[in-house]
């Protein structure tokens, strides 16, 4: 999967920009505060979800400009946009050669896959985190998996609505939001478990000797059928008003990593260890969607190369290059860079201004 070109309009700190691009390292280097992550985010508002800052629709705007934003790229011979509008600021459209469709939809054209300093808190923050996380790696995979999780959420939403109103809901409405929530809570739950156990597969035979080597878990409930779920739903229905919410679900999964050499949880291991851990995921689950998907993903690594040391970076150059596919990477030194391939693309981030080396 690689991008030929991309444009971005009233994009964060870019009026207007438009680079072309090429399959390999895409590299942008300059000071702290250029824009280069700024770049890096456009390219993952070209997959379902918020991005990989999770900012809001109008903290993408330009500040100062009108409120509207909007990236496209040309993958092929498939145009594809999403963005805003002034009219309606927060509402993201997306189109893809001019024909307007859900956003989920980017996911059967692209698959993204990203690591970014932020998410060194993964393991020790709240399961959210690890969630959205994990369902990123599904939709890498499998792109009906976001729809499913959009469709499963609505229902819970109205269910929680429902629950916590004062007067209660007729049996009927409710027994038609249990359905909907079981039919694709059964799917959210199946998908999350496929991955796993096959990213799993993946990184037993992964290289141990460039990071440490994980093990993927769920910590949630046991894989339950849609009739399972259906019953759990109905004699929870009790509990759930009185908590005003949905208590039990697939909303509740949890993603465990453990660090395999050392038999111990990711949130107990030391900061570098954790992002190795990440390293190894990520590596592992863009070999898996390139053998399933028979297309590598988009990589982007931004501030990734400051953080290794010179033999690890350049292994993990090396690995990139071998594997192939495109892989955007920001860092604030050219220097950082001098080991990966020759024909690779450099770019110099200042102030909003890009320029190819």
């Amino acid at each position: 999967m690689t991008l030929s070109q991309l444009t971005l309009h009233n994009f964060r700190n870019y009026p207007e920009l438009r680079l072309n691009a090429a399959p390999g390292f895409m590299v942008f280097s300059g000071a702290n505060g250029a824009g280069k992550t700024n770049i890096l985010e456009a390219v993952s508002m070209l997959a379902p979800g918020r991005g990989l800052r999770r900012a809001s629709l109008r903290d993408i705007a330009r500040q100062n400009g009108p409120g509207d934003f909007a990236v496209a790229a040309q993958l092929d011979d498939v145009h594809l946009g999403s963005g805003t509008t002034t009219e309606a600021p927060e509402r993201r459209k997306t189109r893809i050669n001019e024909t307007a469709v859900p956003t989920n939809d980017l996911a059967e054209w692209l698959s993204i896959l990203w690591l970014t300093p932020a998410m060194d808190r993964l393991f020790t923050e709240g399961a959210s985190g690890r969630r959205n996380f994990l369902d990123r790696l599904v939709t890498a995979l499998e792109p009906a998996h976001a729809g499913n999780c959009a469709r499963y959420e609505a229902a819970r939403r109205e269910r929680n609505r429902l629950l916590a109103d004062t007067h209660p809901a007729e049996k009927n409405w409710m027994d038609g939001l249990d359905v909907q929530l079981a039919r694709y809570g059964s799917l959210v739950a199946e998908a999350r478990h496929r991955m796993v156990s096959a990213l799993n597969q993946g990184l037993e035979q992964s290289d141990s000797q460039i990071f440490a080597t994980p093990a993927v878990g769920l910590a949630d409930e046991q894989l339950h059928s849609e009739q399972q779920l259906i019953q759990m739903l109905q004699q929870n229905r009790a509990a759930d008003r009185a908590a005003g919410r949905t208590i039990r679900g697939p909303h509740r999964a949890d993603l465990k990593v453990f660090h395999s050499a050392k038999q111990q949880p990711a949130e107990k291991c030391s900061t570098g260890e954790q992002k190795a851990l990440l390293f190894s995921i990520i590596l592992a689950h863009a070999d898996l969607i390139a053998d399933r998907r028979d297309r590598r993903p988009i990589l982007l690594l931004d501030e990734v190369a400051a953080h290794l040391d010179p033999e690890r970076r350049a292994a993990l150059f090396a690995k990139l290059a071998e594997r192939g596919g495109q892989v955007w990477l920001t860092g604030t030194e050219p220097d950082l860079f001098r080991d990966i391939p020759d024909e690779s693309l450099h770019f110099e981030v200042s102030d909003g201004t890009v320029t190819q080396r």
